[in-house]
């Protein structure tokens, strides 16, 4: 399948999603991978991860860019060549990219029960306003993990915890939007956050 949606949340930033119904194959046809994004590929274990894989440089494509765009630094964080911001995700059947003049993360999950099992591992202020007898905490608590994960990879600085130093404002799911907060060695800093679902699914991306 195509594009699936495509989000503008400021001029300067677009997010673009793609469901992925490929095959292997037929996401690998069409495209011109750098040797070392091609052996990534054929090394993985999952098809599931490989489609994921080659469905992020379609995204990529849609955006104008190429897989010979992009590259990873040492905390393993994307970046394109022409110097805007990037960031990744891709979660069982969908991939998200997001591009911006200024820092952004973005991630997709699945709505699963299992997230309130490690609840307690990454979430903390929070338990402030959620109550377990909400019929949507796991959509909150799954939306949460997702604003937390983008933070994560927007800072990309080994040692932070999403408990102790990520904090989600309180937030209704139709307002689509919230206001976060990294708390870190003394300094604070604030990012707005969007969020959407589909399809059983959460996607949280940050901007500044």
């Amino acid at each position: 399948m195509p594009l699936y949606k495509t989000i503008q949340p400021n001029s300067q930033t677009t997010v673009k999603i793609w469901k992925i119904t490929e095959s292997y194959d037929d996401l690998l046809k069409p495209l011109d991978l750098k040797s070392n994004s091609l052996e990534r590929v054929l090394g993985m274990k999952s098809e599931l991860h490989q489609r994921g894989f080659l469905s992020v440089r379609h995204l990529l494509r849609a955006f104008g860019y190429t897989d010979q765009d992009l590259y990873y630094d040492e905390h393993g964080k994307p970046h394109l060549k022409d110097g805007k911001h990037i960031s990744i995700t891709h979660s069982f059947t969908f991939s998200g990219v997001i591009i911006s003049t200024s820092e952004v993360g973005i991630d997709i999950e699945k709505q699963r029960q299992k997230i309130i099992i490690i609840a307690k591992k990454f979430v903390g202020y929070e338990f402030n306003y959620l109550s377990e007898n909400d019929e949507d905490y796991i959509k909150k608590l799954t939306v949460i993990w997702g604003i937390k994960e983008s933070l994560y990879k927007l800072f990309a600085t080994p040692g932070m915890l999403f408990r102790e130093h990520f904090l989600v404002i309180p937030f209704m799911l139709e307002d689509g939007e919230t206001v976060a907060w990294i708390d870190y060695e003394d300094k604070k800093y604030r990012y707005n956050t969007h969020f959407l679902e589909f399809e059983g699914f959460s996607c949280a991306f940050v901007t500044i």
